[in-house]
């Protein structure tokens, strides 16, 4: 009994020290790293109500949600063809899993009749990414709280994108970011699963891979690498299988098309490019090229340890010569969002709700960035001015310049990042999902 009165007594003590702190620090609260789980609590809840007034007040524009009902409607009537199925905007471009997914809403929503419960629906998946997107922060304690301001409740275009246009983008990105948790939390398995369910919804999730990859091989070297992308190529067949046995090069080609041409109307980060130039193969081939060289020169450059070669990572860990050392949440993070940003620095069009490919990740890339003399001012001024861009429609010369230049700043900004490479060695990595 007296062991129990003891640690009734002492929790509320522990609570009230905890108030008396935040107390005392409260003009550093919205600056310092430890206090990012209040603030994102507090904006998590907020954004409950600002999702629901959102949905009640502000018009819901059709764009994309009515093609996918009918292009989910086709697979549902007996067609697996894939290049017959389509709706108004076009035919079917998405891989199997966003057919499955989007046939569970359109039975939840009444054939996709109901469009408001599909908007609180999307208002859940936003809810949910933002947790997820809060734990990474909460994990690397990297950006000060106040910057989750920026993150949620100042975003115009995000809460269009999630609950007032119903994109497929969103439901990618919310995978995606619970395979990062996954990661974190050292299920490497489980989580290269749900990356590939998200890139089953959506190809540019694509772009995290090559800083995927390179994690793999440091993490667990090539042998130990190989099951895992197996897998990921395991579950892409499986989800494919109805439709790659009617016509495998009818999916395969329309799933995953990798050299699908982009209309100019619609670009947000190439408007002041003549459109002749915007639509070359040559224009396109250039931005491959300088996407996978800056690729490679961070791979070689940042994310390897220095002093090593580059093929040790492909030896397994207990047979490196390098002394061990743990990988850390914030290189494991700062390389996966990285190679993500790279791919759209370099992307041949990006259209208005492809901001959700990288937006959440902004804030973490600006603030690990080498620049420490007005961080604070130079992150805000940035990821102010690529709002700006993203909120200018239709897109102009100098919004499309704008965006270019703030992608450059952060690139300068991570090139220069005095945090030390990524460790190619650690002893004894376990996979937890093993």
């Amino acid at each position: 009994m007296a062991g129990g009165k003891k640690k009734s007594s002492t929790s509320p003590s522990r609570f009230y020290k905890t108030l008396s702190s935040i107390w005392q620090d409260k003009h550093l609260v919205l600056f310092k790293a430890e206090y990012t789980f209040l603030i994102t609590t507090v904006l998590w809840f907020l954004e409950i109500g600002i999702n629901i007034w959102v949905i009640q007040r502000v018009a819901y524009t059709e764009i994309d949600w009515k093609a996918y009902m009918d292009e989910v409607e086709g697979v549902i009537n007996g067609t697996y063809d894939y290049t017959q199925l389509k709706g108004d905007t076009g035919p079917l471009v998405y891989p199997a899993g966003f057919v499955y997914i989007f046939t569970g809403l359109y039975y939840i929503t009444d054939h996709g009749q109901n469009i408001r419960l599909g908007q609180y629906l999307f208002a859940v998946f936003y809810l949910i990414t933002l947790l997820l997107v809060f734990r990474i922060y909460h994990r690397t304690k990297k950006v000060p709280p106040y910057v989750f301001f920026f993150i949620c409740c100042a975003s115009y275009r995000i809460h269009s994108i999630f609950v007032l246009r119903l994109f497929n983008d969103p439901v990618a990105m919310m995978l995606l970011f619970g395979a990062i948790n996954l990661f974190l939390d050292g299920y490497w398995t489980i989580g290269c699963a749900v990356y590939s369910l998200a890139v089953s919804v959506k190809m540019n999730v694509l772009l995290f891979a090559p800083g995927l990859l390179f994690l793999l091989l440091c993490e667990f070297g090539l042998w130990k690498t190989l099951p895992k992308l197996i897998l990921c190529a395991v579950i892409q067949l499986l989800l494919g299988l109805p439709f790659l046995l009617v016509n495998p090069v009818g999916y395969a080609s329309r799933a995953f098309d990798l050299g699908r041409q982009f209309l100019f109307k619609w670009t947000v980060n190439w408007r002041f490019l003549p459109e002749e130039v915007f639509l070359s193969r040559y224009f396109h081939l250039v931005l491959l090229l300088a996407h996978m060289t800056t690729l490679v020169l961070f791979a070689l450059k940042r994310w390897k340890r220095r002093g090593n070669s580059i093929w040790s990572i492909l030896k397994e860990p207990s047979e490196r010569k390098e002394s061990p050392q743990k990988l850390n949440a914030d290189q494991t993070v700062l390389i996966l969002f990285t190679s993500n940003f790279i791919g759209m620095c370099f992307s041949r069009s990006l259209h208005y709700q492809f901001y959700v490919w990288y937006f959440h990740t902004l804030p973490y890339l600006l603030w690990s960035g080498g620049v420490k003399k007005l961080a604070h001012l130079l992150g805000v001024l940035i990821l102010g001015l690529i709002e700006l861009s993203w909120n200018t429609y239709p897109s102009t010369t100098y919004s499309s310049l704008l965006l270019h230049v703030c992608h450059l700043v952060i690139l300068l900004c991570l090139w220069i990042n005095p945090t030390p490479a990524l460790p190619s060695h650690r002893p004894e990595n376990k996979d937890k999902s093993q």
